[in-house]
C-alpha cells in the first residue's frame, strides 16, 4: 500500500511537471500564431526606426498651445494642474514620418 502511494505521488509530480512544460509550450506557440499575420522587419531597421522615433520626440519644440490643461485648487488653497492632455499629436506623428521616411527606400507595396 505504502509503495502503490508512492508511485501514485510520482505519477502526479510527474504529470504536473509535464503540465507546467505543455503550458509553458502553449505560451511559445500562442505568441507564433499572433506573429503569423505581421509584416517582417529586421533587427537593423528597428533599430533605425526605434532611434529615429527617440531622437524626435526628445528634440520636438513642445508649446504650450498643444496642451489642454485643467487645473483645480487643493485643500491647503493651492493652485494645482489635475490634468495635461497633449492634444497637437498631428505636428508630432508627422515629424516622425518625415524623418523615417529620409532615412529609408519607401516602395509601394505591388
Amino acid at each position: 500500500m505504502e509503495n502503490n502511494k508512492e508511485m501514485l505521488e510520482a505519477t502526479v509530480k510527474g504529470l504536473q511537471e509535464k503540465i507546467v512544460s505543455l503550458q509553458h509550450e502553449l505560451k511559445g506557440k500562442e505568441k507564433e500564431l499572433e506573429d503569423v499575420n505581421k509584416p517582417v522587419i529586421n533587427s537593423s531597421t528597428f533599430s533605425q526606426v526605434e532611434d529615429s522615433v527617440s531622437r524626435i520626440v526628445e528634440c520636438f519644440n513642445f508649446d504650450c498651445g498643444m496642451f489642454e490643461y485643467e487645473f483645480s485648487i487643493s485643500y491647503d488653497n493651492k493652485l494645482e494642474l489635475s490634468e495635461l492632455t497633449f492634444t497637437d499629436t498631428y505636428e508630432l506623428q508627422d515629424a516622425i514620418m518625415r524623418d523615417i521616411e529620409n532615412r529609408f527606400k519607401v516602395i509601394d507595396n505591388e
